[in-house]
């Protein structure tokens, strides 16, 4: 593993020294700004990534459209099904978590002409039959 680490500029000093060294490679640009390992041979390794990284950080650009940091990011919803080999639909996680929706719930059916409607029957029930009992 690496023993010795070169000591990183950030911010303004970084940018500073970056447009100091025009003339040299991005290589040598990243270990005069200390982004590089020294391992135990004594091999200087460059951190390119942390580099660049550090650069745009600097220079407060963000490729990471949202800067929440909630770890990765994944498909968005299209709200937009198809039927399955099956002949199934599936709704997908996504749908059901924007809902509220646990295991368990039920939903009753209704067919139309082009569409199909889905009503939350969980917990309706039991109050429509506790004012059914008090009539």
């Amino acid at each position: 593993m690496a023993q010795k680490q070169g000591n990183p500029l950030t911010g303004e000093a970084l940018l500073q020294k970056v447009k100091d060294l025009g003339n040299l490679s991005r290589e040598e640009k990243a270990k005069a700004c200390g982004y590089y390992t020294e391992t135990k041979n004594g091999v200087q390794r460059v951190n390119m990534m942390k580099f660049l990284n550090a650069l745009m950080d600097a220079e407060g650009i963000s490729l990471d459209s949202n800067g929440n940091g909630r770890g990765r990011g994944g498909r968005s919803a299209s709200y937009r099904i198809s039927v399955q080999s099956n002949g199934n639909l599936l709704i997908g996680a996504a749908y059901t978590k924007k809902m509220g929706l646990k295991p368990g719930d039920e939903f009753e059916i209704t067919l139309g002409r082009k569409h199909i409607h889905l009503k939350q029957v969980t917990g309706f029930d039991e109050q429509d039959e506790a004012e059914e009992d008090e009539n």
